[in-house]
């Protein structure tokens, strides 16, 4: 069986986001990316389903004292998709972001649905 997952970003939010990171930020993300690919059971250290969403997850970065989450949902189940990412300043999620977050997800899947 193939547990290998494939990352795809939805529109741009994500790049805007990685691009403005340092080297190290990149390669951390990129190592944990390489962990959601390739993991079958990702810890949850890296990847956890965010409590009363609708099947939205965060990818959870930690760089020195920095963290950063980059939220997703799956489809087909192996695929992942990113939407957007930020740096954690405080102990709450930014409200603005999980809505952000939320709204792109919608949008995704309204999209796919209008294709097919």
């Amino acid at each position: 069986m193939n547990s290998h997952r494939h990352i795809i970003f939805y529109e741009h939010y994500f790049m805007d986001f990685y691009l403005k990171q340092s080297d190290k930020v990149q390669e951390k993300i990129d190592y944990v990316f390489t962990i959601i690919r390739t993991v079958q059971n990702v810890p949850k250290k890296f990847l956890e389903h965010m409590t009363g969403t609708d099947g939205l997850y965060e990818i959870r970065i930690e760089q020195g004292s920095n963290i950063y989450r980059i939220f997703c949902c799956f489809d087909q189940g192996n695929l992942v998709i990113l939407f957007n990412g930020f740096q954690k300043k405080s102990q709450k999620t930014p409200k603005q972001e999980i809505e952000l977050a939320l709204k792109l997800k919608q949008a995704h899947f309204a999209a796919k649905n209008k294709k097919s």
